[in-house]
């Protein structure tokens, strides 16, 4: 597994195949995530660039940090590790079912 960077402060308009050529200056690229919006798809500002080696996350850091890309200086750092908390994506770790339990079953509301 390579290194994760965090990209901070991104123009709306940047997408995966821009960071991915940009990264590649630095190292084999592994994978690029621009973040984006669930429901309108646009973007939310930040993605994670993974990058084969530490070395060349470290280098791609230290060379990219504070660069401008459409006006915006981007903020880059190392990625921590996702915990193994937080949601469970059902709404707060209710299952439709349990929380519906008196509803009637077939024909409905």
């Amino acid at each position: 597994m390579g290194t994760r960077i965090y990209v901070g402060n991104l123009p709306y308009s940047a997408d995966n195949a821009q960071l991915s050529q940009m990264f590649s200056a630095y190292g084999d690229v592994v994978d690029v995530r621009v973040i984006t919006d669930r429901d309108s798809g646009q973007s939310k500002g930040f993605a994670f660039v993974e990058m084969s080696t530490e070395e060349s996350a470290r280098r791609a850091i230290a060379e990219l940090n504070g660069t401008m890309l459409d006006n915006r200086a981007l903020r880059l750092d190392e990625a921590s590790e996702r915990s193994s908390g937080g949601r469970s994506g059902n709404g707060g770790g209710y299952s439709d079912r349990s929380r519906h339990s008196d509803r009637p079953r077939g024909g409905g509301w």
